[in-house]
């Protein structure tokens, strides 16, 4: 089995958030998107501490996806530089993990 990843982003709109998780289950580079409610980020920007509210995107994937799914992201998400990490799933419902692998293709 290939290596599943959560990779993790945020948005301020949750309209975009939908728009975003969507496009990348229709390319098959993520086989769920969990859109989480608003959050509130405090970040250092630019010199400056920021608070803003954002959505937070858990996509499912896994690694061969990852380099197609980053720069999809990139190319779509509003932000100067986007939040995108990506996290391996070491341990799972072996089911769910395969239902990753065989739900995405790079």
């Amino acid at each position: 089995m290939s290596e599943p990843l959560l990779i993790i982003t945020t948005l301020d709109d949750e309209a975009r958030a939908r728009e975003i998780a969507a496009l990348l289950v229709e390319r098959h580079l993520a086989a769920c998107v969990t859109i989480l409610p608003a959050a509130t980020s405090v970040y250092a920007w630019e010199g400056e501490i920021q608070e803003d509210a954002e959505h937070v995107l858990l996509i499912k994937s896994r690694a061969e996806c990852y380099e197609a799914l980053q720069e999809g992201l990139r190319e779509e998400h509003p932000y100067e530089l986007p939040e995108i990490i990506a996290v391996p799933i070491t341990h799972g419902l072996e089911g769910y993990l395969h239902w990753i692998e065989d739900t995405t293709r790079p």
